[in-house]
């Protein structure tokens, strides 16, 4: 590639990433006010369903606008499909970015998060997650009550077991909570695995490094674990397992090599 031609393709990426963190920007403080508002007003189950509704909708338009203006490519069929099955899910995933949890909410409705209690007072995120009533990780045995009650409720549980943004490849350690959950709730966990061919928005990305585009992301479903209450212990060690059988699969890219490169060179 030429220099001239090297700066243009820079410069075009540059622009995608600000336009791409701009639209998330607008999108959640367009709601931020509104949900500031409705939150406290509306009776609780009623405010739950609006509010979730209407972070899918946000995230969905935004899932759709960077495909459209910033170079994105997203194989997100795993996640309709999972969306039209009935009844209540656990699903867990690996975390290579922070676009993940936009990502599966998206595409799922009635979704709800556990999330750093941090989180919840964000200027971005705060009011939206607290109308929709996602879930604080604060204290563990609340968490755990309001998780199975959320599922008794029909809802789709989204927990990312590593805790934070995969900082060992292939998969870093995961957590036993979401089998705890399982268990007691009754409800098998659904297996989920995120790949990129960019660690854009990775544990050691900056926010202000673009990605190299086109970004590619795909979504598989690994598969379904059942979970004995004498197995909840060692989910997380099994649900490493099973993610990092299925991340191995994946064919070897220039994107894995880079995150590759990324995770390692950052120990």
């Amino acid at each position: 590639m030429t220099r001239p031609l090297a700066i243009f393709r820079r410069a075009a990426e540059g622009a995608a990433m600000v336009l791409g963190l701009g639209l998330l920007a607008v999108i959640c403080l367009t709601w931020t006010p509104f949900a500031m508002v409705l939150g406290p007003l509306l009776p609780q189950p009623i405010g739950k369903r609006i509010g979730r509704r209407a972070i899918q909708t946000g995230f969905r338009l935004y899932v759709e606008l960077l495909q459209l203006l910033c170079g994105c490519r997203f194989d997100l069929k795993a996640l309709d499909e999972l969306a039209h099955r009935p009844g209540p899910m656990i699903l867990v995933a690996n975390h290579p970015s922070l676009l993940d949890a936009v990502l599966l909410v998206s595409h799922l409705p009635n979704a709800v998060c556990i999330m750093k209690a941090l989180l919840m007072h964000n200027l971005f995120l705060g009011a939206g997650a607290r109308m929709a009533r996602y879930i604080v990780n604060d204290a563990p045995l609340p968490m755990i009550r309001s998780a199975i009650a959320e599922l008794r409720d029909g809802a789709r549980l989204i927990i990312f077991p590593e805790g934070t943004r995969t900082s060992e490849l292939p998969v870093g350690p995961c957590a036993a909570t979401a089998g705890v959950i399982a268990a007691r709730a009754g409800v098998p966990v659904d297996v989920i695995v995120i790949e990129m061919s960019s660690p854009y928005l990775g544990k050691h990305w900056p926010l202000t490094r673009p990605p190299q585009l086109p970004l590619h992301v795909r979504v598989r479903h690994a598969g379904q674990m059942h979970i004995a209450t004498a197995d909840a212990q060692r989910f997380g060690t099994d649900v490493r397992d099973a993610l990092a059988r299925t991340l191995r699969t994946a064919p070897e890219t220039a994107g894995h090599a880079a995150i590759n490169e990324e995770v390692n060179g950052h120990g």
